[in-house]
């Protein structure tokens, strides 16, 4: 499969501060998003985009098929060790969930992601998941609760999440 031609759009090394939340999910969504410029920021971004507009499940089954199918178009196989994964999937969007159902929605994902700079420390699942949870191979392809310590919920719960 042939690699998609760039976006139209002027790309930089600062690319995800400039998109627009509508062109980066437009550009995200039809795999145009360079691989070189998706970067974990843009993996929040794009949690906080489909919870504002989907339940968590639906979110979830959004953010699960786009990484997917952004992976395939650009090359990047499945393997044990690289390639989608499921649990630091869904955990992030579970800490992008509950941070923000805890404290509100910003103007865009880009002032949400500024505003909440520990969601931007993509090592902060280490506090929650040891080296072997997350080196499973069933970790890859389901959910697998965290084993050094809860992930935290929100005070008020207003989206049922796994």
């Amino acid at each position: 499969m042939s690699v998609p031609a760039p976006v139209r759009l002027a790309y930089s090394a600062r690319m995800t501060m400039q998109a627009t939340d509508e062109e980066f999910l437009a550009s995200f969504e039809s795999q145009q998003w360079p691989l070189n410029q998706w970067r974990h920021r843009d993996h929040v971004r794009l949690a906080y985009l489909y919870l504002r507009r989907y339940s968590f499940y639906e979110a979830a089954n959004r953010i699960r098929a786009s990484i997917k199918a952004h992976n395939l178009v650009w090359g990047l196989g499945d393997s044990p060790t690289s390639g989608y994964h499921e649990t630091m999937t869904i955990a992030w969007l579970r800490l992008v969930d509950m941070i923000l159902r805890e404290y509100g929605p910003e103007e865009s994902s880009d002032v949400f992601a500024d505003a909440h700079p520990e969601l931007l420390q993509k090592k902060v699942l280490r506090l929650f998941y040891s080296k072997d949870a997350f080196s499973q191979v069933k970790a890859k392809s389901e959910f697998v609760e965290p084993d050094l310590a809860p992930l935290p919920r929100a005070r008020s719960q207003q989206r049922t999440v796994p």
